[in-house]
């Protein structure tokens, strides 16, 4: 069966939410917004790219920084309404130079930063 984009179930701001994942290690990285073009554009460049709601754009990751993402598998979940994108990150993930954005935890009612930006 050949994919079409249009059958994901986009919000109505055309954007769907797009999560990240080590395709080595299960972690996961980051979560970003992709609307139906950066789709298409992952899946035909196998380079992940987003929409940026701020500067509504496409944003290749890792275009200014290197850190890039290389699309192993791309897959959706069963309502069709969310994505994973299994990648081989280089660098960090996060715009904070760390390797995941997800680095803060609470601990006993507590914030607690589990990780240093990378060097």
């Amino acid at each position: 069966m050949t994919f079409d984009a249009s059958q994901l179930k986009f919000d109505d701001k055309g954007l769907i939410p797009a999560i990240a994942q080590d395709d080595e290690t299960g972690e996961v990285l980051m979560m970003a917004w992709m609307n139906r073009e950066a789709v298409e554009m992952t899946l035909e460049t196998r380079c992940v790219t987003y929409w940026s709601r701020s500067r509504q754009s496409f944003w290749i990751k890792g275009e200014t920084s290197g850190h890039v993402q290389e699309l192993v598998d791309f897959r959706f979940d069963c309502d069709k309404d969310c994505l994973l994108v299994r990648i081989r990150q280089t660098g960090a993930a996060c715009h904070t130079n760390r390797r995941t954005c997800f680095y803060t935890a609470v601990r006993d009612g507590e914030e607690v930063e589990l990780m240093a930006p990378m060097t």
